[in-house]
């Protein structure tokens, strides 16, 4: 059978294991659609999830990525559907997520000339290349292949950054007579045998070691568990490596990474082990940790091992292999006596942490505790950029890697609802959750419909407190009067009601927790707004 160029993308984009296309149609998008579905089970077809916005439906395929670590993938028009979906891409490359955006363009013989054709970008590609791992424009249907090959090696066999790929309407329409297969994705680098006893001989001669789990090391908790038990060494992670070891371990300081009180130990360490982490600005919201002691980095990309922090022994492959081979090569084991004295240490910093705490993260901390008790321990929460998420970071505790998905690189507002939506078509069975301020869920607002079309048992968590407050704050303390960071908020109640969903505004504790218990079994989003003035948070 005779298929075209956007048909027979989507095939091959169902063999790469891609069950699900986020997006909105437009005219230029038709032909792909003739390999779409709207139902859930059709097996012969790629399900398409309709989007409010194309932002929502590249956030959406962000949110399959950060809760699966496999790519997500967004379908949209030229022009406006690319730039709407750019923030996705962006949050994407700042956070080394795999996500496709595979777009429309006008017809090949307009591109780059101005005539003003319909969603015209003189030169679509460069929009989107600061924002990817590479952004071409198919020049023929033979390209498709090609592109996708070295796409799928990325998001697979390399440190994983968004693709976007343009396809013409003209090439879109054109026939493909033969079937293309995916290639066999090539195996992770290895990390060079010498470097790793150069590693060992440094672990063996450190007394005071720090790990930072960063989110490469999502796929490596088993090996990092194994590693910690030997060393004894202290963890700090970063908001994407919450949960490689669960949170309640007693050498874990969960999100350690952007509190003062952890990085204070970390300073006095003799030697920092590096998994999986830029150790960037964004890890720790202040700059440059100080840092007086070795380092050894453990990092897919080669970029990395120098970059901001020069590594004493850099180990240049996938995390979990690279920390087998760690274990496999270590001989000593912690003391009894030392175990004891870190422990001690990471219960002291904890406990400095509670007593800094502002007034604000007292109340957040509140509501996170209640909700750490009811939520069951496979939950995902998708959080946006709040300060409600800002304090979850450090004081929420996560069993599992993939359970915290929260916007660091890029720290854009609006993804946590979308984001959501896919992690949950991606993983039905899993309970999530969304944490949001009034300020960002009404970036992404209309995507509640998106959820509510779908009968997605979703929690949605407003933390209200009257607009954006981090920026308040902010302002206050340099003495700046506000400026645009008050609005005005919709009852969301009633909006909630209009988009056909459940509502509430939980005044109480009681009425918090009955409410998030009975949007966990209710097929339809429920919006539970929670004031930060409330008596029961003081």
């Amino acid at each position: 059978m005779v298929k075209n160029c956007a048909e027979a993308t989507i095939e091959l984009l169902s063999k790469y294991g891609v069950t699900t296309i986020f997006g909105i149609p437009g005219v230029h998008t038709l032909d792909f659609c003739r390999a779409l579905t709207d139902e859930a089970d059709d097996p012969y077809k790629i399900r398409h999830i309709q989007a409010r916005n194309e932002q929502g439906a590249g956030f959406m395929a962000e949110g399959w990525a950060r809760a699966t670590g496999d790519v997500g993938v967004a379908l949209v028009i030229s022009g406006p559907g690319v730039t709407n979906a750019s923030t996705a891409l962006g949050q994407c490359y700042a956070d080394s997520l795999p996500m496709l955006l595979i777009s429309a363009e006008p017809e090949s013989k307009s591109l780059g000339k101005g005539q003003g054709v319909l969603h015209e970008i003189t030169e679509q590609k460069k929009v989107t290349e600061p924002l990817t791992a590479f952004s071409e424009t198919v020049k023929k249907p033979n390209d498709v292949p090609i592109l996708l090959e070295q796409a799928f090696t990325i998001f697979r066999g390399k440190r994983p950054r968004p693709v976007h790929i343009s396809i013409p309407i003209d090439i879109q329409a054109q026939p493909v007579n033969t079937n293309w297969e995916p290639i066999q994705i090539p195996p992770y680098l290895k990390a060079n045998e010498d470097d790793l006893s150069k590693a060992i001989n440094l672990i063996n001669e450190s007394n005071k070691i720090v790990f930072i789990l960063g989110g490469g090391s999502c796929d490596a908790g088993e090996e990092v568990r194994k590693l910690l038990d030997n060393l004894g060494a202290v963890v700090i992670t970063t908001a994407a490596g919450k949960g490689v070891i669960d949170d309640n371990h007693p050498l874990v300081i969960s999100g350690g990474t952007v509190r003062a009180e952890a990085r204070d130990y970390l300073s006095k360490a003799d030697l920092i082990l590096a998994i999986g982490t830029e150790m960037a600005e964004t890890d720790n919201y202040v700059g440059k940790y100080l840092i007086n002691g070795k380092v050894i980095r453990v990092d897919i990309d080669r970029r990395k091992i120098n970059d901001n922090y020069q590594a004493t022994v850099g180990l240049v492959g996938d995390a979990k292999e690279t920390i087998q081979k760690l274990n496999a090569k270590l001989n000593n084991s912690v003391s009894q006596e030392q175990l004891e004295s870190v422990k001690n240490a990471v219960t002291e910093i904890k406990k400095q942490i509670e007593e800094n705490l502002t007034k604000s993260e007292k109340r957040h901390k509140k509501l996170l505790t209640i909700l750490r008790k009811i939520a069951p321990s496979e939950t995902i929460f998708s959080t946006d950029a709040c300060q409600l998420s800002y304090t979850g970071v450090f004081d929420f505790n996560i069993p599992k890697a993939r359970k915290w998905l929260h916007p660091v690189g890029f720290c854009a507002l609006g993804n946590a609802l979308p984001n959501a939506i896919g992690a949950k078509m991606a993983l039905p069975m899993k309970p999530v959750t969304v944490l949001v301020g009034d300020g960002g869920f009404m970036f992404s607002m209309p995507e509640i419909l998106t959820a509510k079309e779908h009968n997605l048992s979703l929690p949605i968590i407003i933390w209200e407190n009257g607009g954006y407050k981090q920026i308040q704050d902010d302002m206050r303390a340099i003495d700046i009067d506000w400026v645009g960071v008050k609005g005005l908020n919709p009852d969301f109640v009633k909006l909630a009601e209009a988009c056909h969903c459940k509502s509430v505004y939980a005044h109480s504790k009681k009425l918090f927790v009955k409410a998030f218990k009975n949007a966990l079994l209710t097929n339809s989003p429920t919006i539970i707004v929670v004031r930060e003035n409330y008596d029961w948070l003081g």
